[in-house]
């Protein structure tokens, strides 16, 4: 804020925050009316931070501010900030008000409040130290919470009786402090009461809390009666902390205090709610952490739960801003925490000795239960152990069995779960219902309602404790089975089925319960049955969610198990299909993996299943093409229309036209290529979208690529290259990630082919980015290998040449061959660029080679042409055997009816014709592949070959 601007400021408010106030007119602080001696700078800051309270003010800005043109650097700024503190006594008694936010600056954090009444030097107020000694001890960083004070403040105006309920540690009591500091100057320090019940053990004594904290003096035999008539007329702000262990007489007092003294204003804090008329209750939650798995230091310092781990930390004696690579660290610790305070200040107050990185290693052996926090505070809240030692021993004898087995449960579960689980016959469900409720009364369980169902769970820190207590009995190994079982029930009931992904996200909730159940079926001999049914059930669970490591390792160790198994063999199919897919994207295309994709083919054609074979064909025809086997994906391809004809399902036939669609384009037969794409799109609007995901890829976004590619070599430039880059646009909104790779991959070339090179680097850059993060290494090598096309074609043939290397030697290792003859084309290319003649020669002979080898005539075309200009280099250029060379291109594009590229290998071959005087020869080749054309713009070759014929006239 500029010092224009802090002048425009009411100068004469008295800003008071804590125990302070500041006269800003007569520069001076005081504490409880009596002088505090901060130096002029540190005056000259301090109003500064209060002017902007709550939003982050830079160092350059108060450099700018406090110091006036005074050259000075950020090291005067921090030994002045540190003596600021110092004064404030920030730290001692969980008192905070400035608090450094990393590479940002710093930000006021206590609530604060602006009068204009004169101060007078005095500190001798009986009232402010009766309410000083009631709360201050509670008094700490408060951050994430301000709309909820807000919230909660309106609602005690105008409702009297709010009860804020949350889980042990979340925060109540702190969110109450920051409620009396908000209230106070409404009701007058002599007004506002506040009871600490974590003390009072007695019932019998709860009266007597009330009447010492409101200053009430006994004079009869009925304390309550006498309190109620005491508070009858006052206007009062009273806090009841801590209630949940003496709810039956704080709830008959609190009633009866309500109704009686209608002036008075009521805030409880507890576990649970207590249940009276009157009362309004305010749900506590934990404080937001980062959503991302991986956010910035900035992202995350943007959450309440990072900044309060930072600033423990800080205490704590660790001294280091949070970096971004740390960032992701914090994030999980306050994640694993839930977001609860308690949780995260027990986590950071050990930074300072361990490190964070050492802190997330405690956490992970489940250490956090014992890390003591300070010892100035109540003991329930001395470590998580003793927190929920102190809600355990509240529990009544069924509540403490049923939060023991709902701890079977990883994450989210639901009532139908909790009941099979926790309840030993069917006539416990009732019972179990009402307990489950019961503890989400009293916050051990938490209640997370979606658009499909209602869910439960228990706090991680909350289940680490019940599982301690359900392994001290006898009922683990029963609950364990009784889960495993239930969820292998659930699952064969769903019936998901492969390739069926577009609502899987609702089923996302069971995921960690079906690690679990699996966990557990496949320790054991006797319980791997149940491993296999459930790992053959939920596989479309793990494919949908593209989770592949899950896939592939469930799905290995149930086809291992079932080996000895009898009456599988749909199940064995189901996990053949599914290890195939998640092995092929995960780890190539190996045997393994043609192996699985046809074993399952033998079962399913066994079965007569007919869908399920197209699933199985499309992965055959994917594993046939990626390895360079174009010939063998259309014998796939076309074994899959003869399955459709005879089911005579329209999505069926257009599967099956959209697959024969791609195979034919790869195969050389782009015309035919168009005919079956567009005959699967006229069945598909005779039925609805077909929204099918086969083998990891949208097969509709697959048909749309083919059609694209097929265009452009038919002619259709300006058609296609609008195809791709919708499709583009498409498979950034789709699921998983390998469509957008893949789309990329496809619709790329397209782009390249017609020398759009500007719209490509940045889809390039994000697919290999998307396709390393999701370990999609095949894809990964075929982007790579698409950058260094694209570097050699902005003329950085060096970095290209480097960049193709590495992506021909992944693709290689992949055996991703379908790819490797464009990206040795593209090398040869960069090579000849560089003036490196003999490697470029060499590097396309051997493409051409391995070509021919693999029967990829669609591959040809472009081989032979760039083989020609190559050979046009150098001081030893053969014309005669460049032009073989581009008549032979131009009869392999022209026998796949491929006109884009006989155009471009003709206009080479007429630059050559006419370097020697041949024009006639160059208008008779030029002027029909010309006309053939559809389209007469839209590439840089319709162009140039019609300007080369006009010249020619």
């Amino acid at each position: 804020m500029s010092s224009n601007t802090q002048a425009s400021m009411s100068s004469d408010a008295i800003i008071c925050f804590g125990d302070f106030q500041l006269d800003r007119r007569r520069r001076l602080l005081l504490k409880d009316g009596n002088p505090v001696r901060i130096g002029s700078r540190g005056l000259d800051i301090l109003i500064a931070l209060t002017d902007r309270a709550g939003e982050v003010v830079s160092k350059r800005d108060l450099l700018e501010s406090v110091w006036n043109g005074v050259v000075t650097d950020e090291a005067g700024l921090r030994v002045h900030m540190s003596t600021l503190r110092r004064a404030l006594g920030d730290g001692r008694d969980d008192a905070r008000y400035i608090v450094n936010v990393a590479g940002r600056g710093y930000s006021f954090v206590a609530a604060i409040k602006r009068s204009h009444t004169s101060l007078a030097y005095s500190s001798d107020s009986n009232s402010v130290d009766r309410l000083s000694r009631q709360f201050l001890s509670h008094r700490g960083l408060f951050v994430g919470r301000d709309e909820v004070v807000l919230g909660i403040s309106r609602l005690l105006a105008s409702r009297r009786f709010v009860s804020i309920v949350g889980a042990g540690g979340i925060g109540k009591t702190a969110v109450a402090v920051a409620l009396i500091a908000r209230l106070r100057a409404e009701f007058g320090d002599e007004n506002v009461a506040f009871v600490d019940f974590g003390a009072v053990l007695e019932p019998g004594l709860v009266p007597g809390s009330v009447i010492s904290a409101v200053g009430c003096t006994l004079g009869g035999s009925d304390p309550v009666a006498e309190l109620s008539s005491f508070l009858a007329d006052k206007r009062m702000l009273v806090v009841f902390d801590s209630c949940e262990h003496l709810l039956d007489p704080i709830s008959l007092l609190a009633d009866r205090l309500f109704r009686e003294a209608p002036f008075v204003h009521l805030l409880t804090t507890s576990r649970e709610p207590l249940h009276v008329e009157g009362e309004t209750v305010h749900l506590l939650g934990p404080l937001a952490y980062p959503a991302e798995e991986a956010p910035t230091a900035v992202d995350a310092l943007a959450t309440p739960a990072v900044r309060l781990f930072m600033d423990r930390a800080a205490f704590s004696g660790f001294t280091e801003d949070l970096t971004d690579a740390d960032a992701p660290i914090v994030s999980d610790i306050c994640r694993r925490t839930d977001g609860i305070a308690l949780a995260i200040e027990l986590a950071a107050s050990r930074v300072g000795s361990y490190g964070i990185r050492g802190v997330a290693g405690l956490l992970a052996q489940n250490a956090e239960m014992a890390l003591p926090i300070r010892r100035n505070v109540s003991p329930r809240h001395r470590t998580l152990q003793a927190m929920l030692d102190w809600s355990y021993d509240l529990l009544a004898e069924d509540e403490r069995r049923t939060l023991s087995r709902l701890s079977a449960f990883v994450g989210l579960f639901t009532m139908e779960a909790a009941c099979s689980v926790a309840g030993e016959e069917e006539s416990d469900r009732p019972a179990i219902a009402s307990t489950l409720e019961r503890l989400v009364d009293k916050s051990l369980v938490w209640v997370r309602p979606t658009d499909e169902a209602v869910f439960y769970r228990l706090p991680d820190t909350t289940r680490a404790y019940a599982a301690a207590k359900l392994s001290q009995s006898e009922d683990g190994e029963p609950i364990a089975s009784r889960h495993a079982r239930y969820f292998a029930s659930l699952f064969k009931s769903l019936a998901l089925e492969h390739g069926a992904y577009a609502e899987i996200g609702r089923h996302a909730p069971h995921l960690g319960n079906v690690r679990k159940a699996l966990e557990w079926s496949f320790s054991s001999e006797e319980n791997r049955k149940i491993g296999v049914e459930l790992a053959a059930d939920a596989a479309p669970l793990f494919l949908g969610l593209w989770l592949l490591a899950d896939c592939s390792h469930w799905s290995r160790l149930a086809l291992t198990a079932i080996q000895h198994m009898s009456e599988m063999s749909h199940r064995e199919a189901r996990l053949l299909e599914a290890f195939a897919v998640a092995s092929m994207h995960m780890w190539g295309n190996t045997q393994e993996v043609k192996h699985a994709i046809q074993r399952g083919l033998d079962l399913y054609e066994a079965g007569e299943q007919g869908l399920a074979q197209l699933r199985l064909l499309a992965g055959l025809n994917l594993f046939l093409t990626r390895i360079g086997d174009f010939d063998g994906g259309l014998a796939a391809a076309e074994r899959c229309k003869a399955v459709a004809d005879r089911s005579g399902s329209i999505s069926d036939r257009v599967i099956s036209e959209w697959m024969l669609a791609a195979a034919l384009h790869l195969a050389g037969h782009q015309a035919d290529a168009i005919a079956h794409c567009e005959l699967g799109f006229e069945l598909e609007a005779t039925n609805s979208r077909l929204d099918l995901n086969l083998f990891g890829y949208d097969h509709r976004l697959r048909a749309e690529l083919a059609l694209a590619r097929s265009l452009w070599l038919r002619g259709a430039a300006t058609r296609a290259c609008g195809l791709a880059v919708a499709a583009l646009h498409e498979a950034e909104r789709l699921s998983p990630p390998s469509n957008y790779c893949m789309a990329v991959v496809h619709a790329v070339p397209i782009l390249l082919w017609n020398g759009a090179t500007e719209v490509c680097a940045e889809h390039i850059d994000r697919a290999i980015v998307q396709a390393e993060r999701h370990s999609l290494k095949a894809l990964a090598a075929a982007a790579l290998a698409l950058k260094g096309e694209w570097l050699t074609m902005t003329a950085k043939p060096a970095a290209g040449v480097e960049t193709l290397r590495r992506a021909l030697k992944l693709l290689y290792r992949e055996q991703f061959r379908m790819l490797t003859c464009a990206a040795a084309q593209a090398l040869a290319d960069g090579l000849a660029q560089s003036g490196r003649l003999v490697e470029a020669r060499m590097t396309i002979q051997t493409a051409i080679s391995s070509a021919q080898k693999m029967g990829q005539k669609f591959s040809m075309p472009g081989l032979l042409r760039t083989q020609a200009q190559i050979v046009m280099r150098g001081a030893d250029a053969r014309p005669d055997k460049a032009e073989s060379l581009l008549r032979e291109s131009i009869n392999y594009a022209r026998s796949q009816g491929a006109l884009a590229w006989e155009l471009r290998a003709a206009l080479a071959l007429a630059q050559l014709l006419i370097v020697h005087g041949r024009v006639a020869e160059t208008r008779a080749l030029l002027e029909p592949v010309l006309a053939a054309h559809e389209e007469d713009s839209g590439s840089s070759d319709l162009l140039d070959a019609a300007d080369l014929l006009a010249r020619l006239a």
